[in-house]
């Protein structure tokens, strides 16, 4: 008899900002989806952009979740906690040639990818070829500088597929992404690499979350291909809508846990107008 793999699902908010609705609705998913197979609900706080993230909006969140009943399994793994790992995952991707050092400004990129009819921005390659000499000068020089994947390198020379409850197993194709930036010298990884670490890491079995992010599942196909480690499945859920039909941002303050909370609303209320 097969042996059956425990689902396992995750939350993975960043805390720039206060609980809403939109975020719940993907939490509350994942979590139904785990109790319903007697699998494992991971919360893990993606506080990678220290700029942006603040530690009283983290606190905010798991009280939140705890109020929702959204409970969790095991510990909560909170990146700022694991630089070191992500470093070593870059470091693996370089000695291997799959990822380069780029000096350009975000001004430099804007300039060399301009493109008509508002095709979205890709980077253009400019720093791709140069020289291993030259890029270690700049480096030594104290030059800010991003690292990115070589996509024409890392691509593999077979179909990579990927699972998707919603579109079947289909062929991975990260090209919309080009040569994206997997760490910065200010962010040792980017959302892109710690995620698909973490998930690694943490045996996450199906990562459900917005339908905003189902480009970015392709990225982390080949992530994942390159590094080794295993391929989760892929859900999406449709995006949380506000009233004049723009997705629900952490702007909105109306639609957060805690205005709703203070309005009186209960645990089961907040759930169903996130699901609704």
């Amino acid at each position: 008899m097969g042996r059956t793999m425990t689902l396992i699902t995750r939350f993975a908010p960043s805390p720039t900002g206060l609980l809403h609705l939109g975020s719940v609705r993907a939490a509350a998913a994942a979590h139904a989806r785990a109790r319903a197979a007697g699998g494992h609900f991971l919360l893990r706080i993606e506080d990678i952009d220290q700029a942006r993230c603040r530690p009283e909006f983290a606190a905010a969140i798991t009280e939140d979740l705890r109020w929702l009943g959204l409970d969790w399994d095991g510990e909560v793994r909170v990146q700022s906690e694991h630089f070191a790992e992500y470093g070593a995952a870059l470091a693996a991707l370089r000695a291997r040639g799959l990822v380069y050092p780029c000096f350009c400004s975000r001004a430099d990129i804007a300039r060399a990818a301009a493109a008509p009819h508002g095709a979205e921005e890709v980077y253009p390659g400019s720093c791709r070829h140069l020289s291993q000499a030259a890029a270690a000068r700049r480096i030594a020089a104290g030059e800010a500088h991003a690292w990115r994947l070589d996509l024409a390198r890392a691509m593999p020379d077979a179909p990579l597929l990927l699972d998707d409850e919603e579109q079947g197993r289909i062929r991975c194709d990260p090209s919309s992404f080009g040569d994206v930036v997997l760490a910065r010298r200010d962010a040792p990884a980017s959302y892109h690499l710690a995620a698909t670490h973490d998930d690694a890491l943490q045996g996450v079995t199906l990562v459900l979350r917005g339908e905003d992010l189902r480009p970015a599942a392709h990225l982390h196909r080949l992530l994942q291909h390159l590094m080794g480690w295993p391929a989760p499945r892929y859900a999406h859920v449709a995006l949380k809508l506000g009233a004049d039909g723009r997705r629900l941002a952490k702007r909105d303050r109306a639609a957060t846990v805690r205005a709703l909370r203070e309005a009186g609303a209960a645990p089961t209320e907040v759930i169903a107008l996130a699901l609704a």
